[in-house]
């Protein structure tokens, strides 16, 4: 199987060519870099993204989170739910954690803004 993908490794955002076999890149043409190689290759095995998003603080405002860490892409719906039903304490500071191991994953959600009573 072909698989064509943009490489989102730098801001080349190289058009790839991977050729799939069993779940696994066997080969993967089109990048300028290595960057792209190893994309490509997670991304046909077990693609991950970065959540990025705003949970409410307990007095209603909004303060911006995102993973610690990518997740896995088919957990994406279930992270942000999570997160959506969390309630920041205040006063909240970026790197304060919201949540230690959203929706099972293991990876922390953290606060990337300040936020005060």
């Amino acid at each position: 199987m072909i698989r064509n993908l943009t490489c989102i490794g730098c801001p080349m955002g190289c058009s790839l060519v991977v050729e799939v076999e069993d779940g696994k890149a066997v080969s993967v043409t089109g990048n300028t870099c290595g960057i792209g190689k190893r994309y490509a290759e997670q991304e046909v095995s077990s693609p991950t993204r970065m959540v990025t998003t705003t949970a409410t603080c307990v007095n209603g405002m909004p303060v911006p989170v995102k993973t610690a860490t990518p997740i896995p892409k088919d957990k994406i719906f279930d992270v942000v739910a999570e997160i959506k039903a969390a309630k920041a304490d205040l006063p909240a500071s970026i790197g304060d954690v919201l949540i230690s191991d959203v929706a099972g994953t293991g990876v922390p959600v953290i606060i990337t803004g300040n936020a005060e009573r």
